[in-house]
């Protein structure tokens, strides 16, 4: 459906050139919702505006729904964009229209008849669940609703795919869950190709199969979005993570020196990671009565869902003999578990139970 190759995007600036995508490749299939996360200037806007060639790549391929993008002339350009609707963080609606005006505004821009154009605006209403606001004008609406009228109006031209653009980074918690709501329905509904550009990776994980991580200019990391989550690879990827699954350590470890060999009074601290139908076996219970001599101390612990599938994660502390250690680490090894040796770490004195 969509295919980047080579992406380079070179900017003049007073203090010379700015590199803002190197060499990008990227593959996006029919139907999917693809995210794309990265931090400010990190290229993600820059590289969703080569799709519908709001900005024209210095140098590569951009291939959409089996045309060069990039071989187009301006007519044919304005053609293909009908395909490609696209939706902003600050909604850009028009002050002066109406929500029906506003929806049906590219519509009237194609001189599309006013009997086409109420066929056309009146289902999307529903779509959105604005039919009781057509009237009125956007200082009337929500942040929730004003971007409601964006998605409604993105949708007027029958595109084939949606660009999404920081769409829910205005919006509060509850009314981005809304949002992303809609357009995992619209995605379901019209078979839509959406591209999310993000920052926040509970966007990703809410809606997006696939995700790919942008870093200043190139990507350094891509996946569905439950490889990504359960074993990212890069730097940047584990950062974007941890504001929603923590790795550090229980308080009671904190700040303390890790060590690879035992030391007097520590624990051997593993990170364990449980998918599907594993996450609700009693692994740990088995290790303990399969290894002799092993005492095992569940420090922390949380049970989420990716898609659909259990996702479990845990620090436990380790103590025992070096065979029982050893053997309890065997035994982890052979089971549907994913394990992280963390090393050998003291309790703070001052911790309490």
């Amino acid at each position: 459906m969509i295919k980047l190759s080579r992406i380079e995007k070179i900017y003049d600036s007073p203090s010379g050139k700015v590199h803002a995508l190197k060499g990008v490749d990227l593959e996006i299939a029919k139907g999917e919702i693809y995210g794309i996360i990265g931090l400010s200037g990190a290229g993600k806007s820059t590289l969703v505006r080569c799709i519908n060639m709001l900005e024209r790549p210095t140098a590569g391929e951009v291939i959409v729904d089996g045309q060069n993008m990039m071989s187009l002339t301006d007519s044919q350009l304005r053609d293909a964009r009908k395909n490609i609707g696209m939706i902003f963080q600050h909604f850009n609606l028009l002050s002066s229209a109406t929500v029906y005006e506003n929806i049906a505004f590219p519509l009237t821009l194609s001189n599309t008849p006013k009997t086409e154009i109420d066929k056309k605006v009146a289902p999307l209403l529903d779509l959105v669940g604005l039919n009781d606001k057509a009237d009125k004008y956007p200082s009337q609406l929500s942040g929730g609703q004003k971007q409601r009228v964006g998605i409604a109006r993105a949708l007027a031209s029958n595109p084939k795919i949606l660009l999404c653009d920081e769409a829910t980074s205005a919006l509060d918690p509850q009314t981005t869950k809304s949002i992303l709501a809609l357009i995992k329905d619209i995605n379901k509904k019209l078979a839509l190709t959406v591209i999310v550009i993000t920052h926040e990776m509970q966007v990703i994980k809410e809606i997006c199969d696939k995700v790919a991580v942008i870093s200043d200019g190139v990507i350094a990391e891509r996946g569905s979005v439950l490889e990504v989550f359960t074993n990212p690879q890069h730097k940047i990827t584990k950062e974007f993570i941890s504001v929603l699954l923590s790795n550090e350590l229980p308080a009671a470890f904190r700040g303390n020196e890790i060590s690879p060999v035992k030391t007097a009074g520590s624990l051997l601290l593993l990170r364990l990671i449980f998918l599907g139908e594993s996450a609700d076996d009693p692994v740990l219970a088995e290790m303990i009565r399969n290894c002799g001599g092993v005492e095992c101390t569940m420090l922390f612990g949380n049970l989420d869902e990716i898609h659909g599938v259990p996702f479990g994660r845990m620090i436990v502390g380790l103590s025992g003999s070096e065979d029982s250690v050893q053997g309890a680490l065997n035994f982890l090894g052979g089971k549907d578990v994913r394990v992280e040796v963390i090393g050998y770490v003291r309790r703070n004195p001052t911790a309490v139970d």
